[in-house]
């Protein structure tokens, strides 16, 4: 149980039928401008057209300006600064992109190797080292295989002069999937230097692993699926990781029981790790993340099976800890900030979700102890893929479209 007591669930009513949370983010090839069903041929089922229980009422947003600074990205995925302030964005096809004052440099970087572009699968996010500078590392997590045997990946290189080179992968998952679903997956640093890199569960029924629903890797403390992982920055393990002295547990993981975590985020001042992460059928959750913490999935959620039913009777359960947050309908929540800059100072501490489905960033406001007293939509119209928090201490959102866009929010 988490150690507020206490699970806000939150039900949006939409004008257009429910959308269930990884259906629409399964078909990340069809550009959107509002929500609409996806196609029965996506690697995840239809959406669903029951309508949710009794809608929580969120308030309406504050005035924000929105400026478009960038348009033509194909599905980009992840953004990070390097020290001059030039954007490095990942394209899920394979493509790194450098955003100089907000011009778009027409050339991709060179020196990408080829990656599993299908379903959800493709180069996904990036993160330039805290020593950068020093060292000149960037670090990228991307689908690796075929669509008959696949993993994630994390690789970094060395960025210089617009091209990459001396490409290092640091770890790849220990369990090898059919399909295009669920790869997770964030990067963020500790203070300590090592980085907690999200993984997802491989995928739904019916694909299975090991002679189970290959969703159920997530209770496996031998497999990354479903995890957490904490690595030194070369791909070591660190020494002090909460299973290294577990028997049978692989000593990478940090938390486990978790489904397919696209927003991830620690933040420095309150010491706290937070991550999002996208149900099934409605489910979708933010959580606080603790150091061994076991998460539920799918032993205990909120989320059904796209084909009708539950998954579980079980929404708690004493040793596992339960999400701040529940959303459904589901939002597909991806990229995750928790905002600490001077240009919206009485949000510092806040957090700012993007959503696939709802095309919108949640403002998550947060009391000093962490616990939620709020919810605000912010509209963006197109699927919000990532969210994040520029050196001028604007907010930055990617849209996940076929002509996605980099769009600045500044007070208004």
């Amino acid at each position: 149980m988490n150690r507020y007591g206490l699970t806000l669930i939150i039900g949006t009513l939409l004008a257009t039928p429910l959308l269930t949370g990884c259906a629409a983010d399964s078909s990340e090839s069809t550009a959107t401008s509002t929500p609409t069903t996806p196609s029965a041929a996506t690697d995840e089922a239809t959406a669903e057209t029951t309508v949710a229980a009794e809608p929580t009422v969120i308030a309406q947003a504050p005035t924000i300006q929105q400026t478009v600074l960038v348009d033509g990205l194909e599905h980009p995925w992840g953004l990070d600064w390097l020290p001059d302030g030039t954007m490095i964005v990942t394209e899920r096809p394979g493509r790194v992109r450098l955003i100089r004052a907000g011009q778009l440099d027409p050339t991709p970087i060179a020196g990408v190797p080829d990656v599993l572009t299908t379903g959800q699968g493709g180069l996904l996010d990036v993160s330039v080292h805290p020593q950068f500078a020093d060292n000149q590392w960037v670090y990228f997590t991307y689908a690796q295989g075929d669509r008959s045997a696949n993993q994630t990946r994390v690789a970094r290189a060395r960025l210089a002069e617009g091209a990459l080179s001396d490409w290092q992968v640091l770890f790849e998952v220990n369990r090898s999937k059919q399909g295009g679903q669920h790869f997770g997956s964030r990067i963020t640093w500790l203070p300590d230097n090592t980085m907690l890199v999200s993984l997802g569960d491989g995928g739904n029924p019916p694909l299975e692993l090991e002679g189970a629903l290959i969703r159920e890797q997530a209770q496996n403390l031998a497999s990354h699926l479903g995890k957490i992982v904490r690595l030194n920055d070369d791909g070591s393990v660190p020494a002090d990781n909460p299973f290294v002295d577990t028997p049978g547990a692989n000593p990478a993981i940090w938390s486990y029981g978790h489904r397919n975590i696209q927003g991830m985020m620690y933040d420095p001042v309150s010491d706290r790790l937070w991550a999002t992460e996208h149900g099934a059928r409605g489910g979708d959750e933010l959580n606080l993340v603790e150091v061994g913490g076991n998460y539920g999935w799918p032993e205990v959620t909120h989320s059904r099976e796209y084909s009708g039913g539950e998954i579980t009777s079980e929404r708690s359960r004493p040793g596992m800890v339960d999400p701040l947050i529940v959303w459904t309908p589901a939002i597909a929540p991806s990229g995750l900030l928790v905002y600490q800059g001077e240009a919206f100072a009485p949000w510092q501490g806040d957090l700012f979700a993007g959503g696939l489905v709802s095309q919108d960033v949640r403002h998550i406001e947060l009391d000093d102890s962490g616990a939620v007293i709020n919810e605000t939509p912010i509209n963006i119209g197109q699927r919000v893929r990532d969210v994040r928090q520029g050196p001028d201490g604007l907010i930055y959102v990617l849209t996940d479209e076929s002509n996605g866009r980099l769009i600045r929010l500044e007070p208004g």
